[in-house]
């Protein structure tokens, strides 16, 4: 499994990319400190907590996940192959 920096430096370099949720809903995101505006709703993502949910990885779903801030945003870019290769 990739070190969770080398996996926020992807997150960093696809700002403003197009990702797709579990059930086809896209979205992008800028970056802003050390968060994620999203572009489809009022969440914004903190690093930490992109973070704790790659500590639980490999997922099935964004619902093991629920305990955290926007659960099918971060499913949707932990599991996307440009940011896990």
């Amino acid at each position: 499994m990739l070190e969770f920096e080398l996996v926020w430096q992807k997150i960093l370099e696809l700002e403003g990319e197009e990702f797709w949720q579990l059930r086809g809903k896209g979205f992008k995101y800028k970056v802003s400190g050390n968060s994620l505006i999203l572009s489809t709703t009022n969440y914004s993502i903190p690093k930490s907590q992109a973070e704790a949910a790659w500590r639980k990885m490999p997922l099935k779903g964004p619902g093991q996940i629920n305990d955290l801030v926007a659960p099918s945003y971060l499913f949707a870019l932990l599991s996307d192959t440009r940011v896990t290769n």
